[in-house]
């Protein structure tokens, strides 16, 4: 029985890590000039390298919500996918930290209305343990494991 709620619960997380991954890059992939001024906005990259981050960003957060979502190469996107993760983390605590409220362009590439950073970070937090469940599942028993699912 324990064998069958360690699957149930590695297909969950799957679910629900693949499926914010795909929702957040739909919007960014029809709109790469709206979610490159969310970038900008950020004011960590060099402007050169908006762009191209706007461009690249949604595909591969697009990709590896498919391979998580399908268990395609499961133990480098659960690493990839928390790297990710990490890096918005970061990213949003940095320009909290300098006093900036902005928009974060997860899920809209929309800039109306007044930022909630607050609540950005509440719910890059839940993603975080989302995507670390994922990662402690993954190599718990080793990556060869996962791959039978």
């Amino acid at each position: 029985m324990k064998n069958y709620r360690g699957k149930y619960l590695l297909i969950c997380t799957r679910i629900g890590l693949g499926s914010i991954f795909i929702a957040a890059s739909v919007l960014k992939i029809v709109h790469p000039a709206e979610f490159a001024q969310i970038i900008h906005n950020y004011q960590i990259l060099p402007d050169s390298m908006v762009n191209l981050t706007a461009i690249i960003l949604p595909w591969l957060e697009a990709l590896l919500g498919v391979l998580i979502l399908f268990g395609i190469w499961l133990p480098g996107a659960a690493v990839v996918s928390n790297l990710l993760l990490l890096a918005f983390f970061s990213a949003l605590m940095f320009n909290l930290a300098r006093g900036l409220n902005i928009h974060c362009g997860c899920f809209t590439t929309s800039v109306t209305g007044t930022p909630q950073t607050a609540w950005y970070i509440v719910r890059d937090s839940f993603f975080l343990l989302l995507g670390l469940g994922l990662l402690t599942q993954v190599f718990r028993k080793g990556p060869r494991s996962t791959i039978r699912i």
